[in-house]
């Protein structure tokens, strides 16, 4: 006859009680609903906004393919025969207009819709595309290097033509970053294009290197790569605080701008759950993990004051037509490659 000691069912209990919890874990885990979103967020800033979500939405859990502005866009486009994607978070709202004119989005009215500024979401009634926040261009001075080359002041965009800054700057390549062709378009639309164009030319002459990533320039004139950096306010502002010796420059002819925003893919099959990331993209929480990075916020009210940014830094903002950007994006890159592209860094 078998018999089982106290002990011994204890154990058997205690198997089976574990067996039990990571059959559960298991089920709720297989559960959860997995988006593949794709983003041009800053990798910094990825983690927290993903713990954020999540925190908020536990049965839904995001997976991310990040890369800049330009080469996300390209990829979306090249994958419009058979979409990958379910949700684009972050990505500049010129892209998005590109990708809807493509028939690629789907229209969506976020719940909190009414308290996103008007300048920053498709004007559309029911929008394809929802902003997050602004960013703007700004340009990274190390003040060690400059000193060392007997570097003059900058206070414009012209000052970076003169022939002191010869192979001292980098800029982001607009082709394949955000941030550079905000910067591109606006020369172009403050200036004229005859001038926007005879500006270019002669910078060009000045720069070493162009970037693949907006950011770079900036960590690039921080470590004294390169005296001058043209990049964006979030990473000037945090190259800064973090120490190196730079003075941050808002050029006084105006400030290229463009906003990062949400869209939900037309063929994703997760449309539910994409809708829920959008709706959370837009509320007060979200836009507290925004007001960390940036100044200008699609939810004026969770704004904050950056160190190192101007309180009017919107005032700043050059006119810019989202349309026209849009529209002319191909045409533009067209000519930017024609003209430049030898001194774009390797890929």
């Amino acid at each position: 006859m078998r018999f089982v000691t106290a002990c011994g069912t204890r154990r058997l209990t205690l198997i089976a009680v574990a067996s039990a919890a990571l059959g559960f874990a298991s089920l709720a885990q297989a559960a959860k609903t997995e988006l593949l979103v794709y983003s041009a967020l800053e990798a910094d800033q990825i983690k927290a906004y993903k713990v954020g979500f999540e925190k908020a939405h536990p049965e839904i859990e995001l997976k991310f393919v990040r890369d800049s502005t330009g080469i996300i866009t390209a990829r979306l486009l090249a994958e419009k025969a058979n979409p990958q994607a379910d949700v684009i978070w972050g990505v500049a709202a010129t892209s998005l207009m590109l990708l809807d004119k493509q028939g690629m989005l789907a229209p969506y009215a976020p719940r909190n819709l009414t308290k996103v500024r008007s300048t920053m979401r498709d004007p559309a009634a029911t929008p394809t595309w929802v902003g997050m926040d602004l960013w703007s261009s700004a340009v990274c001075f190390n003040t060690v290097e400059a000193q060392k080359r007997k570097l003059p002041a900058i206070a414009s965009w012209a000052d970076l033509t003169r022939p002191e800054f010869k192979g001292s700057i980098t800029m982001p390549h607009p082709a394949s970053s955000g941030t550079g062709y905000l910067m591109v378009a606006a020369w172009l639309q403050m200036m004229g294009e005859d001038k926007g164009w005879a500006y270019m030319d002669a910078l060009h002459q000045n720069i070493g290197v162009y970037t693949h990533s907006g950011s770079k320039p900036c960590r690039q004139a921080g470590a004294g790569e390169f005296p001058v950096g043209l990049s964006f306010e979030y990473r000037a502002n945090k190259t800064k605080k973090d120490g190196a010796p730079i003075d941050i420059v808002f050029p006084k002819e105006g400030l290229g701008w463009d906003v990062e925003a949400t869209a939900i893919m037309k063929t994703s099959k997760k449309q539910e759950a994409a809708k829920v990331l959008a709706d959370w993209a837009v509320t007060p929480d979200a836009n507290k993990l925004y007001a960390a990075n940036f100044a200008i916020l699609a939810l004026p009210e969770a704004q904050e004051k950056h160190e190192f940014i101007p309180a009017d830094l919107e005032k700043r903002l050059a006119k810019n037509d989202f349309g026209w950007a849009a529209a002319n994006r191909d045409r533009i890159l067209t000519e930017w490659a024609r003209r430049y592209e030898s001194k774009a860094e390797k890929k």
